[in-house]
């Protein structure tokens, strides 16, 4: 979970809320149990269904992919909520716009990893650039197999998983 706590830290996310948070999923009967921890944060998704459900524009896409929240155009209005499969927004009581991961974007701009990415202890969150292909996230993209969570929105998620067995 240190993601989680970098995460909050950095943000400054308000204490009953995450950008990014770890769902624990049990499956089976015992002895027979399986158990996965997955991070799940928004998806910056190629067709985000919270941005065109934005009436003011304050959900928008920024030129490298990343879904990104103007909180000077925010209303509150939940609509990019209700429009999010994956539950990754909540309303900051601080005031009342929508907030979300956004990849840790002032870090990324001084050259960085979020900081997720830089405090997971296991390694198990990679960040990079897709469209190179020496990346560690492209060559991993290419070498492993890859999952999505909920593909079946059709709204072309960016973040994927190694290993993601779906456990329902």
């Amino acid at each position: 979970m240190a993601c989680v706590v970098a995460c909050k830290r950095e943000n400054d996310v308000p204490e009953e809320h995450y950008r990014t948070r770890v769902v624990e999923i049990v499956e089976g009967k015992f002895p027979k149990l399986r158990m996965e921890l997955r991070p799940e944060l928004c998806n910056h998704c190629e067709n985000a269904p919270c941005v065109y459900n934005c009436p003011t524009g304050a959900s928008y896409k920024r030129k490298d992919g990343i879904v990104m929240v103007d909180k000077k155009k925010c209303v509150g209005c939940k609509a990019c909520m209700a429009a999010c499969p994956y539950d990754a927004r909540f309303i900051d009581p601080r005031n009342g716009a929508a907030h979300k991961c956004t990849l840790g974007e002032h870090r990324i701009i001084d050259g960085k990893d979020p900081a997720c990415v830089t405090t997971c202890i296991s390694g198990a969150r990679i960040f990079g650039d897709f469209n190179d292909p020496q990346s560690p996230v492209s060559r991993i993209l290419a070498e492993r197999h890859v999952r999505t969570l909920i593909p079946e929105a059709g709204t072309k998620p960016t973040i994927y998983y190694i290993g993601l067995e779906l456990l329902t």
